[in-house]
């Protein structure tokens, strides 16, 4: 999710979040004593080692912590939603809601991105306005637009729950407080790794992977519309932040709303294309509701804006590129990843 604050108040929570993150990280047996199962995160081919904090090196305590936190509503102030309900894993951990619904059916004002391979992203939120997974996750509990609860009050819940209690020991050697919510849901994250879609086995040597009118489609994508310039690498995406022309007039400024800065109005970072099919609507405020109205807006070349990306123009599509397009995007869903029952 991206949490709903004003720009003023934004800021000071991510100064809060640091700041706690800060404090916490600083108290003393910041090394476990408890005996613990490391865990190898398997890197496919083509993917680079992620950066992983010293402090959150990955073992399996810590992930199925922050797996039980992921699911449980016990985050949110009414205990009716959970990090899930805005990040289902059969929509490769997004959902299919213009903007994300958060307590007594409040609604923010972005879309909810998916968090396929989110351990490789090098900031977060949509206008890059977080640092790392760890700090990020307490942006959306804390909202009062999504899960509406102190962080305070979160580890105190935690902290009277005899499960959580020993989880936590067993993880980080320590009671539940911010320092341990914030690294178990970021190990839990961490592991939700998306690389067995059609186009990756194609990748891999098996060229029946894709369609005839799937590879027509990747001709497109990455040759003649040069979409690989800003969607590339395996994860689809070099996490720059773009305005594609969506609006004339930006009611949400992206990267501005963090920057300030005027030449950054209508930015947002690229999103990875990983599982895009499942995931509609589409853009910041999800304004797009099919691939194909998607398409439709590349082909038109967007509207006018100062900060436009000039290499977005009218493509100039036949019917039949268009549907060539949607079809290798098709080819990018995972099926492995959406049912792997590790993540669930």
């Amino acid at each position: 999710m991206d949490f709903n604050p004003s720009f003023l108040r934004k800021i000071a929570l991510v100064f809060l979040t640091s700041g706690i993150l800060m404090f916490t990280a600083c108290q003393p047996d910041d090394t476990p004593s408890q005996i613990q199962t490391p865990y190898t995160l398997q890197l496919p081919e083509g993917f680079v080692p992620p950066t992983i904090p010293a402090d959150n090196q990955l073992t399996r305590e810590r992930i199925e912590l922050g797996k039980k936190l992921f699911y449980d509503p016990i985050l949110s102030r009414d205990t009716t939603i959970s990090c899930a309900t805005c990040h289902l894993p059969s929509k490769a951990f997004a959902d299919n809601l213009p903007v994300a619904v958060g307590i007594h059916g409040r609604e923010g004002f972005r879309n909810s991105p998916s968090l396929a391979n989110v351990a490789w992203h090098p900031y977060f939120f949509r206008e890059g306005g977080s640092p790392n997974l760890e700090a990020q996750a307490l942006g959306p509990i804390a909202d009062e637009f999504e899960m509406d609860l102190t962080i305070a009050e979160a580890a105190e819940r935690l902290r009277n729950d005899e499960e959580y209690t020993e989880m936590s020991e067993n993880a980080y050697d320590r009671e539940p407080n911010a320092y341990v919510i914030s690294r178990a849901l970021a190990s839990f994250q961490r592991i939700l790794v998306s690389s067995d879609a059609p186009y990756d086995q194609y990748f891999r040597g098996d060229e029946t992977a894709l369609t005839p009118q799937q590879n027509n489609g990747k001709e497109l994508f990455f040759n003649q519309l040069q979409c690989a310039t800003c969607h590339t690498g395996f994860n689809f995406t070099n996490y720059n932040f773009e305005n594609n022309g969506l609006y004339q007039n930006y009611a949400d400024e992206g990267r501005a709303r963090f920057t300030t800065q005027p030449n950054d109005i209508g930015k947002f970072k690229t999103p990875s294309l990983r599982n895009v099919a499942l995931t509609p609507p589409y853009m910041h405020d999800g304004s797009l509701p099919t691939l194909e109205s998607v398409i439709e807006h590349y082909n038109s070349g967007g509207n006018i804006h100062p900060n436009k990306n000039p290499l977005i123009q009218p493509l100039n599509l036949n019917t039949q590129q268009k549907s060539d397009l949607i079809s290798f995007l098709q080819s990018l869903t995972d099926q492995t990843f959406i049912n792997n029952p590790e993540y669930r």
